[in-house]
């Protein structure tokens, strides 16, 4: 099953340990559940799914999100949701370090607000950053495929 659908986002973020110090979340649970998958991307049937050919998106730091999204699909690559950023921490807590985090852009709430990953006060933190800000110590994140059971 998915990371979120099984503890929740912000329980599963407070579950990330990077260097002594656990994430957290400046998005309630309730406003997280209103972001969902953009109609580019089809997440696999089923709970469980692997991603691959993952992409934190260090070349496209200071780019805008929006401009960020047409470059990742026009390359052929697919831009990673919520869920799988967490799962990504949970796994891989080094991912984010200061100076160097990444978006979410997969997951869209139907505002101009993207979620991201980085570290602040030393700390994991999902937060959002406007869609046409750019960060210098901000990329976005992607895959190359996602597989489920079916491999698809």
């Amino acid at each position: 099953m998915l990371v979120t659908s099984l503890l929740g986002a912000v329980e599963a973020v407070e579950r990330v340990e990077r260097e002594g110090a656990t994430g957290f979340s400046v998005l309630d649970a309730e406003e997280i559940a209103r972001f969902t998958p953009i109609e580019s991307v089809r997440l696999p049937a089923g709970g469980a799914y692997l991603i691959t050919g993952i992409d934190l998106g260090a070349g496209n730091r200071n780019v805008t999100p929006d401009d960020a999204l047409v470059a990742i699909e026009r390359a052929g690559r697919s831009p990673l949701t919520i869920d799988e950023g967490i799962a990504l921490l949970l796994q891989h807590p080094d991912a984010v370090a200061r100076n160097a985090g990444f978006s979410l852009l997969a997951s869209r709430c139907g505002d101009r607000r993207v979620a991201a990953l980085w570290v602040s006060q030393g700390r994991p933190k999902l937060g959002w950053c406007w869609a046409g800000n750019p960060h210098t110590w901000l990329g976005s994140a992607s895959c190359s495929q996602r597989m489920g059971a079916d491999r698809s």
